[in-house]
């Protein structure tokens, strides 16, 4: 298991590092991104309210989230923290996205790993689990308000599930 965790971890930074050799990102939607925002919403039916930090990082190759809810566990440290990088994969033309959390259910594996096609102002990602689920992510800008909604489901035998509804406003 140890040495499947290892190759996984070593194929993924791979991929980002060949990627982040071929110059800084220039992305318009992705600057928007970039900022300090409160996150409330509805994740599986429960009110959240977090904290998301988005910044250019490794040369201005990819946007880092950094969210944290405000919730506490019983151990006093946040219910919930990820650390998120979207960049863009020139080889599939699409946005990728690594996410990363204290959930432990995706870890280093292909399903940590979305991709999304450019659509206007939304990247919508599909992260593919081994047994032919996913989980779909969809980054929805809204230029007018300046806001972003996040929303969430999970896919079961072709099918949809809701399980967070989300919008980021500015701090």
């Amino acid at each position: 298991m140890t040495k499947a965790v290892a190759v996984g971890a070593l194929v993924v930074l791979t991929a980002f590092s060949v990627s982040a050799q071929q110059g800084s990102l220039q992305d318009p939607l992705l600057d928007r991104l970039v900022g300090t925002w409160v996150l409330r919403g509805t994740i599986e039916g429960s009110r959240t309210t977090q904290d998301v930090d988005a910044k250019w990082v490794l040369g201005h190759g990819y946007v880092q989230l950094h969210e944290v809810s405000r919730e506490k566990g019983t151990d006093g440290r946040a219910a919930y923290e990820a650390i998120v990088f979207i960049g863009w994969d020139k080889a599939s033309d699409s946005y990728a996205c690594l996410w990363l959390d204290t959930t432990g259910g995706g870890g280093l594996s292909a399903q940590a790993i979305g991709h999304a096609k450019r659509a206007g102002d939304e990247m919508a990602f599909l992260f593919k689990a081994g047994d032919n689920s996913g989980f779909h992510t969809r980054f929805v800008y809204d230029r007018t308000a300046d806001t972003w909604q996040w929303l969430m489901d999970g896919e079961q035998g072709g099918k949809l599930q809701p399980f967070a509804r989300l919008t980021l406003t500015r701090k």
